[in-house]
């Protein structure tokens, strides 16, 4: 069943809003700050990991392309 436009927006707006409202702003400075140092540095490998699996993907698809 298909919503309104109207009705998409709304949902689209409010319902984000109403959300981030509650949960309130997103904070990374210090997001590790007061946690034991083996935490620490799982969440830097974490990191680490994280970025090296995006960069992988990058030259993943920018190979296919390439090639295509």
């Amino acid at each position: 069943m298909a919503k309104s436009r109207f009705g998409q927006w709304f949902r689209n707006t409010f319902h984000d809003w109403m959300f981030r409202s509650m949960i309130g702003p997103a904070q990374t400075q210090n997001a590790v700050q007061g946690c034991d140092e083996s935490a620490r540095q799982q969440w830097k490998r974490d990191l680490a990991a994280r970025k090296r699996y995006t960069q992988e993907q990058r030259e993943r698809r920018r190979q296919e392309r390439t090639i295509s």
